[in-house]
């Protein structure tokens, strides 16, 4: 009998069939070489999403999954090997298939948010105007609010300084995108940059100053939803990684989470 046939399920661990839609991207060694592996990729992936849910840190992930040890190591093997922004991309245009857009996006939405960081040693900066001393996490997304690209750098790059290095990585990625729409903070020459060497519409989507209080301004809270998607996740409350990259990537491993879970609720609808 598994292990996993004898514990209790947690509400973050993967269905059987939500498995099936992570299991064909999951990279499968080719040697035979080295000791048999014991702890299957599902509990080691439910492990990561534990993690991810809770706001654990590693070492104190419940003893029922396998060792925290394990689990660290695919992390990090996944992250090094960019297994994580390779399922979220195939599970993107999966999704955005089934919805009945296309694969592609033809425009997206780009924001940033500042967290702070703990004691564990990594870069940082001070975010003046958020009063936030930590990390900045720069999100482009689909208009279905789809991760496209995530960059963490310090939080004292300014906003427009940040958006060129997603938007740098971004460029070649997707050939049907053409406009880009942003907020006040991304305005001045950052439009002109985009056009040139992105060849793309950077648009300013401005809040009127005759309205008061809140107000629900088009395509920006797309991206604010995507953000509230990732804060249900305690883990991203701060950030608590000594390498951007493994900021990078659990913000991924949480979105690979979340569109798996919607998947698995529409397939039956698309068969």
């Amino acid at each position: 009998m598994s292990k996993r046939s004898i514990r209790l399920p947690y509400p973050s661990d993967l269905s059987d069939q939500e498995w099936e839609l992570i299991k064909p991207h999951i990279p499968i060694p080719n040697s035979n070489r080295g000791r048999k592996r014991v702890h299957s990729y599902q509990e080691i992936l439910n492990g990561i999403f534990y993690l991810l849910r809770s706001g654990c840190a590693w070492r104190m992930l419940p003893h029922e999954f396998p060792p925290w040890k394990t689990v660290y190591y695919y992390f990090r093997l996944w992250r090094i090997d960019g297994v994580w922004e390779r399922i979220n991309a195939i599970l993107r245009a999966e999704l955005r298939t089934a919805y009945g857009r296309e694969s592609e996006p033809s425009a997206a939405i780009l924001d940033s948010q500042s967290v702070k960081t703990t004691e564990t040693p990594g870069v940082r900066g001070y975010d003046a105007g958020k009063k936030t001393k930590g990390r900045k996490r720069h999100i482009l997304v689909d208009t279905i609010g789809l991760l496209l690209m995530v960059v963490v750098h310090t939080a004292d790059i300014q906003d427009r300084d940040g958006a060129k290095l997603v938007l740098e990585q971004v460029k070649g990625t997707f050939s049907r995108l053409q406009l880009v729409w942003a907020d006040a903070g991304y305005s001045g020459k950052l439009i002109d940059w985009t056009k040139v060497v992105c060849g793309w519409v950077l648009e300013i989507v401005k809040r009127s100053d005759d309205v008061k209080g809140f107000k629900v301004l088009p395509h920006r809270w797309i991206v604010e939803r995507t953000f509230a998607w990732l804060g249900r996740y305690r883990r991203l409350s701060k950030d608590y990684e000594g390498l951007t990259e493994s900021s990078q990537a659990l913000i991924y491993a949480a979105m690979i989470h979340i569109m798996v879970r919607r998947m698995a609720k529409i397939k039956p609808l698309c068969e």
